[in-house]
């Protein structure tokens, strides 16, 4: 209903906004996404998202579109509300929390403040082909390297080393050299541990 509201910035805080347009104070829920792009002038425009519910009509802000977009995806899933949602984009940005949902990393999107197992599970599950499709991400070379870690970090269990102290050895040597070979990652790590 209400696309953007543009207009004189009045009061600001890491959570919300109030925006006079025409006479009329707007109070704008905001992510610390939004907070930490936020012009230093008065006049601000942001891209808006109203929340109907029986008790409250709500509206959150996003300086970006493509916030905005995922902020609608998120709320698309069962057990994400607008307060979760905003805490996601709160937390990672949005090309941390897509790079997470296309490459099915569940540690990540499970390591927001709120977020279950089953939840960030589920997230995956449901806007994974979604997020794919929309930000035309190429799901084989996200998950070709995690494939690989994972390869080699299950190979050096079976061989009796330490499972933290293998995958630390393990993202040093993916974060240095991202296509590298299971094979590779393997014999690198007996180097090292």
């Amino acid at each position: 209903m209400i696309a953007h509201l543009q207009g004189k910035l009045v009061e600001k805080s890491p959570t919300q906004l109030v925006i006079d347009c025409g006479g009329v104070g707007y109070e704008v829920h905001i992510s610390l996404h939004t907070y930490s792009l936020l012009p230093t002038s008065d006049f601000i425009k942001v891209f808006t998202y109203l929340q109907i519910k029986e008790d409250a009509h709500t509206i959150f802000g996003f300086v970006e579109k493509s916030e905005r977009e995922i902020f609608k995806l998120l709320l698309s899933v069962s057990g994400i509300g607008a307060g979760i949602a905003r805490t996601m984009l709160s937390s990672l940005d949005p090309k941390q929390i897509t790079n997470a949902i296309a490459s099915g990393d569940v540690g990540t999107i499970q390591s927001i403040k709120g977020i279950g197992s089953k939840t960030a599970q589920r997230v995956i599950l449901d806007l994974k082909e979604k997020v794919l499709k929309l930000y035309d991400l190429d799901e084989v070379s996200i998950s070709q390297s995690n494939t690989n870690r994972d390869e080699a970090l299950s190979a050096l269990e079976v061989l009796g080393f330490v499972k933290k102290a293998s995958e630390k050895v393990i993202d040093k040597i993916v974060k240095e050299d991202p296509d590298a070979s299971v094979e590779s990652i393997i014999k690198q790590a007996l180097k090292s541990l």
